[in-house]
């Protein structure tokens, strides 16, 4: 069986959250956004370590609670300044024995296993494989901020949104980041940087729920996604 590593880069300040909390630490149905995303990992034989990057001053402990005999797989590390910084100090900490890496947001806690495996099998068998979504709307291309003149319409059917978890080769990402041409707060997306190093990116079908947790609504949204799921489960 291919082994995984799963990297959750989890240091962001929730700046655009606005809440009192850590948007991570928040609850749905009793349990936290962050634990609901790391539990579908670690729930799998194929995944063989768990590299967190952690923010200042955090520690397992804000992350795992009480929790006195956490798994062996996981590895907490900390972050850096920016997304893509702490993707790559994480990466820094995978065992070179394990060959590929799925990097997926600490807020996105209702991954699906089917999900995972159709988008692990992707990977497998084209090298780099991401979720995603069609974008519904139209979009224009300007130059910001508003007011803003518009200078085209971009051809919606060409348009994807990505999600994750983005799976790779480990080797092919940790050269694409040795190798980038461009700094790492201009990176926003993990895959990105194959496409840099003009290696094939693969799309898979992505799910609506998988959502990432943004603002005060994606929880809200959330939240009523998993009361669905358990009154169902009772009727």
């Amino acid at each position: 069986m291919d082994q995984f590593a799963v990297i959750m880069p989890a240091a962001g300040r929730s700046a655009r959250f606005g809440g009192p909390k850590n948007k991570l630490f928040e609850e749905i149905a009793d349990v936290t956004v962050f634990r609901r995303a790391l539990d579908a990992f670690l729930r799998r034989k194929d995944v063989a370590c768990i590299v967190i990057a952690t923010g200042p001053g955090q520690t397992p402990s804000d992350f795992l609670g009480d929790q006195s005999s956490p798994d062996s797989r996981l590895i907490f590390t900390p972050g850096g300044s920016s997304r893509a910084e702490s993707v790559f100090r994480a990466l820094k900490q995978v065992p070179e024995r394990i060959g590929w890496v799925a990097v997926h947001d600490a807020a996105r806690p209702l991954i699906s296993q089917n999900l995972i495996d159709r988008t692990f099998a992707a990977a497998l068998q084209h090298g780099a494989a991401v979720p995603a979504l069609a974008v519904p709307w139209t979009i224009k291309q300007a130059t910001g901020p508003l007011p803003a003149k518009v200078q085209r319409t971009l051809p919606r059917h060409e348009l994807w949104a990505m999600q994750t978890p983005q799976v790779m080769r480990r080797k092919d990402l940790l050269a694409a980041y040795e190798r980038s041409a461009v700094s790492l707060e201009q990176v926003t997306d993990d895959v990105q940087l194959l496409e840099l190093a003009g290696k094939d990116v693969w799309l898979v079908e992505g799910e609506e729920r998988n959502l990432k947790i943004t603002t005060q609504t994606d929880l809200q949204i959330a939240r009523m996604l998993v009361a669905a799921d358990e009154k169902q489960s009772m009727t």
